[in-house]
């Protein structure tokens, strides 16, 4: 085995994410691995429809293998994150990563795991000791919010804030969230099983 756990990821902003995420194997509740991340050519619907064939020619290669992409833009947003995420994990199983791989689909999109509660996100974007808040400005340009703290849609308000403070949306800004933003605060169900996949795989020893 060459490493302990290869990622397939839609785009640049996802990789960033995961790559941050993986560096805070404390955090996680994990041990330090190492890890390789891919990134589909055809993004949410390549993931989707050809990941577990760009992940098949890996198999003797890592440990684990996972999958993320988001359920919008995917090409079948009738289904749930759950059907997805089935249907995903048979086509890996077959492909030879039969109880050694995850799908995680994103629901609607990466940018929900943006809007923790956590005051991080004003901070790391740029938005701290400004008034009103975030959240309250986002508030006020009409934007709803789900459970209190995640605006909808997640993408629109992050750009929305960003074009505000004249910074544009890159990969830097997802990889120093990942790094930086508490990992409690976020109930998302897919960042869930996200943890809860990586805490089964690669426990402390």
């Amino acid at each position: 085995m060459k490493g302990d756990l290869v990622v397939l990821v839609p785009d640049r902003n996802t990789e960033a994410a995961v790559e941050g995420l993986l560096c805070r194997h404390q955090s996680l509740r994990i041990r330090p691995l190492e890890t390789r991340i891919l990134v589909h050519p055809e993004k949410d619907p390549g993931c989707r429809l050809h990941g577990h064939e760009l992940l098949r020619i890996h198999q003797r290669n890592y440990l684990r293998a996972l999958m993320v992409f988001d359920r919008e833009g995917c090409g079948t947003e009738e289904q749930t994150r759950v059907e997805l995420e089935a249907e995903a994990e048979r086509q890996l199983a077959e492909a030879g990563w039969k109880d050694r791989s995850g799908v995680i689909v994103i629901d609607p999109e990466l940018d929900i795991w943006v809007w923790s509660g956590s005051p991080q996100v004003d901070e790391v974007i740029g938005w701290a000791n400004r008034s009103p808040g975030l959240r309250e400005w986002l508030k006020s340009e009409g934007f709803p919010f789900e459970n209190g703290t995640k605006p909808l849609p997640p993408k629109e308000a992050l750009e929305r804030a960003l074009r505000v403070l004249r910074k544009p949306r890159s990969s830097a800004i997802y990889k120093d969230l990942a790094l930086r933003v508490g990992l409690e605060p976020c109930q998302d169900a897919a960042f869930a099983k996200l943890k809860s996949l990586l805490h089964q795989w690669f426990p402390v020893r």
